[in-house]
């Protein structure tokens, strides 16, 4: 593991280990006050800071397990378990959602009339001030280590010090008015707690699926590349995650036909250092499109092509053109929208380059429009 991956996991255990000690200690005074008051929301409160507590406890896990070395089984790493231990979380917050909603029901149709004293306010409203501060620590720490699951969790803080909140305004009306909203504001509870697991669930399920790359980082990997005199476009960017800050990446980029293989092999070695220096992201693999040189028909006929293929407005960008005056022979790919059938797209420009160029073989190959 290296220095900044020992640093990273130190933070998030660190800050994990923060949120553990300060939620069980705002459950167990919570509870306490629930309790002998019989406020349901103040229980359910208390419920939900152990259910915060519990989710810490599993992110230290996921940490620990994901920042495990590569083995053969598993040579990229063991990374993604952290999604895995989010997918955890956001169980473990559905499931206290629901009984949450069950409990407040149930003492909607059986009401129990609370009794708070002043001492019990007081401390409910310190706690809204401790959850607000936790959840600006732990998502600036989230932010900071680029943590998915501290950053989720440090927002659902916020949103319990906003729940806690109108535990205390609910129990301020009662107290002044005789008005019991104790039920009423446990449900409000457990449907903020329940869309708050729903989202996380979401959000991770989406990672694990594949999502598109982040635009930021796919722009400066390009601007890296097409930095370099002899690189004329980079394309078809695939950037794979295997956990918090493990990309890796294959690209495409567009050279001059006379340049040599030493010469490639070179230029490719020198990118791939410097990309990974600059954002992290490891090149696996950079595949060559190569580019006519010193042919004044080439380029027309590619400005003539380029022109016919982009006004399709699902041709979002062509790219890779080569043309053999000599074999009579043209290829390109095409960046296609997610709004058009490959198969249909694909017949219209051949008939396009059958009307255009009849005496060439053509070859089109459709690309996905996969990176920013």
């Amino acid at each position: 593991m290296t220095t900044a991956a020992k640093d990273r996991e130190s933070i998030i255990i660190r800050t994990s280990v923060t949120g553990i000690l300060a939620n069980v200690l705002l459950a167990g005074v919570k509870m306490i006050i629930g309790l002998i008051a019989h406020s349901i929301a103040v229980v359910l409160d208390a419920v939900n800071n152990l259910s915060d507590a519990l989710s810490s406890v599993i992110t230290i896990i996921g940490t620990k397990l994901a920042g495990k070395a590569p083995d053969r089984k598993h040579p990229l790493g063991h990374g993604r378990i952290e999604y895995l231990s989010s997918m955890i979380v956001s169980a473990i917050v559905i499931y206290a959602g629901i009984n949450a909603l069950v409990e407040s029901v149930r003492k909607i149709i059986h009401p129990e009339e609370a009794d708070y004293s002043v001492l019990s306010l007081v401390i409910i409203g310190l706690a809204v001030i401790v959850k607000i501060l936790l959840g600006r620590y732990v998502k600036k720490q989230g932010e900071k280590v680029h943590s998915g699951a501290l950053v989720a969790s440090g927002t659902d803080a916020t949103f319990d010090a906003v729940l806690s909140a109108s535990v205390l305004a609910s129990a301020l009306v009662f107290v002044l008015s005789g008005v019991s909203l104790e039920a009423w504001v446990g449900v409000a509870i457990s449907l903020f707690i329940l869309k708050a697991g729903v989202e996380m669930m979401q959000e991770t399920i989406s990672i694990i699926l594949g999502n598109r790359a982040d635009p930021e980082i796919s722009r400066k990997v390009k601007e890296i590349l097409t930095e370099e005199p002899e690189i004329r476009g980079a394309y078809d960017l695939i950037i794979h995650n295997y956990g918090p800050e493990r990309n890796y990446a294959s690209v495409h980029v567009e050279l001059p036909d006379t340049m040599t293989v030493e010469e490639v092999d070179r230029l490719t070695r020198k990118v791939e250092a410097r990309v990974y220096r600059e954002t992290g992201v490891i090149l696996a693999g950079v595949g060559v499109y190569s580019f006519n040189t010193g042919s004044s028909e080439a380029a027309e006929i590619r400005n003539r092509v380029q022109q016919a293929v982009l006004q399709h407005e699902w041709a979002l960008q062509m790219h890779g053109f080569y043309v053999d005056t000599e074999a009579k022979t043209i290829r390109f790919d095409v960046v296609l929208s997610f709004e058009v059938k490959p198969e249909e797209a694909l017949a219209e420009l051949y008939a396009k380059m059958k009307e255009l160029y009849p005496d060439y073989t053509v070859q089109i190959v459709p690309d996905t429009d996969i990176s920013d």
